[in-house]
Order: C-alpha cells, then structure tokens, then sequence
C-alpha cells in the first residue's frame, strides 16, 4: 500500500524530461504510475501550484506538491459492469478484457474494476481466492487487453493456480513494436527483477532479477514498426513490455518501457504512431487444461479495434496502393 498523506518534492535537473505520473510513483513509497495518474486527474496533485496532465514532462526546480488519501474500506462492491465473456461453465469464466479496466481494486481505482464485475456477475466468487482478488488466478496490466482467466470456485482456483506455477499454461500475446525486425523469430531469455533505481519499473538489469524467457515470431513488417507474437514461457511482471524494451524493440504507446523511441519515422507514420493511447499488447490466445474434465481447451480474444484500425493504417501507408485488407487473421 502507498504511504498516505501529503508529500512535495522538487525536480532535479537529472528527472528534467520525465512524465508527471512516473516521477509522483518514483518518489511515494507503493504508488504505481496508474494510480498517480488518477490522483493527477483529481487535482490531488500539483505542479508549481497548478493542474498538470499525467503527461506533463517536468522541467528542473518543477515543485511538485499532492496528496494521497487514505485507502477505502477494503470490501469491494458488486457494481453492474459490462463484461465481454468468451466462455463460462461451472468451473470458471474467461474473459476479454477491456484496455483501460483495472482487474482489482486499489487506491485511485476502489470502483469500476473487474473485481467489482465480476461480484456482480457471479454473486458466490467472493471468497475464492481472496477478498480484494475473488477468482482472480493472473493478472493483466491496466492498458493490457485480452484474455483473462477467473475460477469459480475453490478448486478450479487451485488447479488453475498450479498450472500457472508449473508454467503448463501457453500465453500468446500480440504487439506492435518499434522497429523492423530481420529474423522471422527468436528468443529473448533476460531475467527480469525490481529496477535497480525506479522501484515502481521492472529491468532486465535488476540486483536481484529472476528468469524470465520470450519467444517470439514475426507475424508482419511495416514501415519502421512490426507486429509480433510473443509466447510467454514465464509470467514475470510486466515481461512482454520488459523484453521488448531491452532488445531496443520497445512495444508502441508503451509510457513506461519506450521512452523517446519513434523519431525517423515518416511524419504519416510518426503521426499514426502518436495517436496510440495506450502500449499496443494484447492477450491473444490462452491455452489450459480445464480445472474438472483435465481436457485441452484453448480461448481466443480478438483484436481490439484500436489494434486492428492500427494495422490497417499502417498496411496502408507501408505499401500505398495496395489493398489493406482486413486483420481477420488475427481473430
């Protein structure tokens, strides 16, 4: 939990450059770069006595004054939530999650979370799994979208829980990365700790990292930018954004792992690149053995549209003349 009350600190010329929310989470003990965002918004948080935007890049002797308020009572509330369910049985639920949805509560985010969905959904998940995770067996990143894995009950919960820890589970996400990669596919086995300075960030140069490994393959090339499955053969925190970043191929829109990446890039495409509102990851495809019948089964999350739009633009503008077609392949 992050320590609450007020705080202030001033910009040294060292941070000069780095977004408003990152820096709030590097300075105050358990705040991540999402709920300091949030406290931006609500004007608990200032610069040089004045609202800023989470983006807001600091300048040196920036002074940065706010708030965090205590956290709220602990039990979640059922909170009638859309949900786009891909499958359900007796056992579990899978979901494709929403860019943009929190999977549990926390500060700056007690509402509006797939937790509170799901309490409403399935009235009985309560007590699995813990009270702020009912069901909850993996997690995705705020801006992360895709397939999402909830149990239904105790023991689907234990089984589901122990796949994940034998690495039995097969994780196949998508993104879109900067860059044009020149094999076809390859793996990235870096191993992935605490970041040795910013603690709220995860580096492949950690004091303590842990191993971590990435398989990927190319599905297509565009101009400056690819888009790659990666295979997750661990589930380390924040890994797909992680590796990428380290082999100088950092996922696009990512605030966190790609920092100024982009330049050389035609003003279309460069242009295209900038409208991207969040890192372009997404959970494609998970495989499993179902917790009662022990069978094989695979869900699949298609695209989201802002993916998809994305491809297509930049099929278009990659090869201009040529037809984009539809990014059906990918669902």
């Amino acid at each position: 939990m992050p320590v609450t009350g007020p705080f202030h600190f001033v910009v040294e010329s060292i941070d000069a450059g780095i977004r408003l929310d990152l820096a709030v989470s590097a300075h105050v003990s358990g705040l991540t770069r999402s709920q300091a965002a949030v406290l931006i918004q609500q004007v608990r948080i200032i610069v040089n006595d004045g609202p800023k935007k989470p983006g807001y890049r600091l300048k040196a002797l920036d002074r940065i004054t706010g708030f965090v308020p205590p956290p709220v009572d602990a039990v979640t509330q059922p909170e009638s939530l859309a949900l786009n369910i891909l499958h359900e049985d007796e056992d579990m639920i899978v979901l494709d999650k929403a860019a943009g949805m929190v999977v549990h509560p926390a500060p700056g985010h007690a509402s509006g979370t797939l937790v509170n969905a799901l309490l409403y959904h399935c009235p009985g998940i309560g007590p699995i799994g813990g009270e702020l995770r009912p069901g909850i067996v993996h997690r995705l990143d705020k801006d992360t979208s895709g397939v999402l894995l909830v149990a239904k009950n105790a023991a689907a919960h234990a089984h589901l829980a122990a796949q994940f820890a034998a690495r039995s589970i097969c994780k196949i996400y998508l993104a879109i990365v900067y860059g044009v990669l020149a094999e076809d596919s390859g793996v990235i086995a870096l191993p992935i700790g605490r970041h040795p300075v910013d603690r709220k960030r995860m580096s492949t140069r950690s004091r303590k990292p842990r191993t971590a490994e990435t398989r990927w393959k190319v599905r297509e090339r565009f101009e400056g930018l690819t888009l790659i499955e990666l295979n997750l053969k661990t589930g380390r925190t924040h890994q797909a954004r992680v590796h990428c970043a380290a082999v100088n191929h950092p996922i696009l829109g990512d605030p966190v792992y790609a920092g100024r990446h982009g330049r050389g890039l035609s003003a279309a495409i460069g242009a295209l690149t900038r409208s991207a509102e969040r890192q372009m990851l997404h959970a494609w495809q998970l495989t499993c053995r179902h917790p009662r019948r022990q069978a094989p089964v695979c869900f699949v999350a298609p695209l989201p549209q802002d993916m998809t739009q994305l491809i297509v633009h930049l099929r278009y503008l990659s090869a201009p003349g040529a037809d984009p077609g539809p990014p059906s392949r990918y669902r």
